[in-house]
C-alpha cells in the first residue's frame, strides 16, 4: 500500500475530501513566483543550489528548486543545504517511522493553514512506502498524530496523562523525536506562511531526487541506550568555545541535553541554526526581543527565562524588562514592528498576509533583516514546544538572573501559575 492511503484515512477523519487538503486557488507558476512571494526568491540558477549533495527531495539540475529553499537562499545562502538536510533528516532519521512523522507534519500544516506545505508533504507520500508501524490503525500512527496536534495547539498542550500514554508506545528517545518533529513542522509551516510562498508548477508531481531511507532496527530495548552519535555530540558541545557575549553562563543548555537523545535530528537542527546565525544581519538584542515576544505569547517558561537573561546581558535595563512583561510602551518603533509581526505569525499563521510582511519590512533596515525576523519567529515556535513540551527544567543561572530582575520568589510565582 502506498502511503497516500494513510492520508486518505487521516483526511476522512478531518473531513477533507479524498484525503487531500484544499490548496490556495490558482497556485502561481514559477515564472510568476517572485511577484507573489512576500520575500525575495533567489533565482533557480543560484550557486546555492549547486551543493545540495542529494539532500533535496528533487534534483535541482532538473529545474525543481522549491520556493522554500529559494526564500532562504536570497539572504542566507549558506543555510540552504543545511535546511534541506534538516528536512530530510527529520523525516528519515531517528527510529520513528517516516510515514508516522509525515502524517504528523500533514496534520500540523493543516492546523496552521499552510496549503503550500500541505501540498509538498502530500507529494512526498508518492516516494515513501508504508510499513506496519504506520498503518492508520496502529498505536504509533494514532499516538503520533495526536501528540503533534496537542503540542501544536499549545507548548504545554500534552497533558501528563497523554504523555504517559505516549510513553506506552514510544521509548524516551522516540518521545524526544516526536517532539522535535512537531517542533520542526511548526517552524516550517510558519516559515512558508510568513514568506508568502507560492506553489510551484511541478508541486503535484512525484519527487525526482534520490531518496535513501536509513535502515531501521526492529529490535527495541526496554530502555534507551546511549549511542555513539549521542556521545560524540555531547563531547562536541563540551569542547565548544562559547562566545562570552552570547553565553548565558552554562556550557550545555538543557535543551541541548534533550536533543542528544536524537543526535541526527538534533545535529541537523543545531547545524541549520548555526548556519543561519553566520548570515544574520540583525542585532542580537533585536532578535531577543522577537524571541521574548514569541515565548511570552506561547507561555513558555523555559525560553522566557533564557530571553530575559540574554536581553539583560545585551544591555536592556531592568525597568524595560519589567515593563515588557505587560506592555509595549518602552519598545522602539523597530521593536514594535518586530514583535507585532512575530506575534501574529505565532498566534494565527493562517491569517498572515502581504500587508503584515510589508509592515515588517518597513520597520527594519533591509530584506535580510526582515527574513532574519521571520526565521527567529519560526525558531522560537520550535524551541518553545521543544523545551516546555518536554517540561525541561530551567538552569539555575537563568533562574538567578530572572529573580535578580523581577524579585525573590518571582520564578516560583511564574512557574506555579502554569
Amino acid at each position: 500500500m502506498r502511503f497516500r492511503n494513510l492520508f486518505v484515512t487521516l483526511g476522512a477523519a478531518l473531513g477533507i475530501a479524498g484525503g487531500s487538503p484544499s490548496v490556495s486557488q490558482a497556485a502561481p507558476l514559477d515564472k510568476t513566483a517572485q511577484a507573489n512571494s512576500f520575500v525575495t526568491l533567489a533565482p533557480i540558477e543560484s550557486e546555492a543550489f549547486s551543493n545540495l549533495n542529494g539532500e533535496s527531495w528533487d534534483d535541482a539540475k532538473t529545474g525543481r528548486v522549491p520556493n522554500y529553499l529559494r526564500a532562504i537562499a536570497a539572504t542566507h545562502p549558506k543555510a540552504v543545504s543545511s535546511f534541506a538536510h534538516l528536512f530530510k533528516t527529520v523525516l528519515c532519521g531517528g527510529s520513528v517511522s517516516p510515514n508516522v512523522k509525515l502524517a504528523m507534519g500533514l496534520r500540523i500544516s493543516q492546523m496552521n493553514g499552510s496549503a503550500y506545505l500541505t501540498r509538498h508533504l502530500l507529494r512526498l507520500s508518492k516516494t515513501l512506502q508504508s510499513d506496519q508501524s504506520s498503518a492508520p490503525s496502529s498505536p504509533a500512527y494514532r499516538m503520533g498524530v495526536l501528540y503533534a496536534e496537542h503540542l501544536t495547539k499549545a507548548v504545554r498542550g500534552v497533558t501528563d496523562n497523554e504523555f504517559m500514554q505516549a510513553r506506552g508506545v514510544f521509548n524516551d528517545a522516540e518521545i524526544v523525536e516526536l517532539t522535535a518533529t512537531t517542533c520542526f513542522f511548526n517552524y516550517f509551516s510558519r516559515f512558508c506562511s510568513g514568506a508568502g510562498l507560492p506553489l510551484e508548477a511541478w508541486a503535484s508531481e512525484s519527487p525526482n531526487g534520490q531518496v535513501k531511507l536509513a535502515e531501521k532496527s526492529q529490535a527495541r530495548a526496554r530502555v534507551t541506550l546511549a549511542t555513539d552519535n549521542e556521545l560524540e555530540m555531547g563531547s562536541t558541545f563540551l569542547k565548544r568555545t562559547v562566545d562570552p557575549r552570547q553565553s548565558l553562563g552554562f556550557k550545555i543548555a538543557n535543551s541541548q541535553r534533550a536533543m542528544l537523545r536524537v543526535p541526527d535530528i538534533g545535529g541537523a537542527w543545531w547545524g541549520f541554526w548555526q548556519d543561519i546565525r553566520t548570515e544574520t544581519k540583525m542585532a542580537r538584542a533585536d532578535l531577543l526581543h522577537i524571541s521574548f515576544a514569541v515565548s511570552t505569547l506561547n507561555d513558555c517558561r523555559y525560553c522566557v527565562l533564557h530571553q530575559v537573561a540574554g536581553l539583560s546581558k545585551s544591555g536592556v535595563s531592568a525597568s524595560k524588562l519589567m515593563s515588557m512583561r505587560d506592555s509595549d510602551d518602552m519598545l522602539s518603533p523597530k521593536e514594535k514592528a518586530l514583535t507585532n509581526f512575530s506575534r501574529k505569525l505565532t498566534a494565527t499563521p493562517q491569517t498572515l498576509n502581504a500587508q503584515d510582511y510589508t509592515s515588517l519590512r518597513a520597520g527594519v533596515a533591509d530584506d535580510n533583516e526582515a527574513v532574519d525576523a521571520l526565521l527567529q519567529t519560526c525558531a522560537f515556535n520550535f524551541m518553545n514546544r521543544f523545551t516546555d513540551g518536554l517540561r525541561l527544567p530551567s538552569e539555575e543561572e537563568a533562574v538567578q538572573t530572572y529573580q535578580g530582575i523581577y524579585g525573590d520568589k518571582s520564578y516560583d510565582n511564574f512557574y506555579n501559575k502554569r
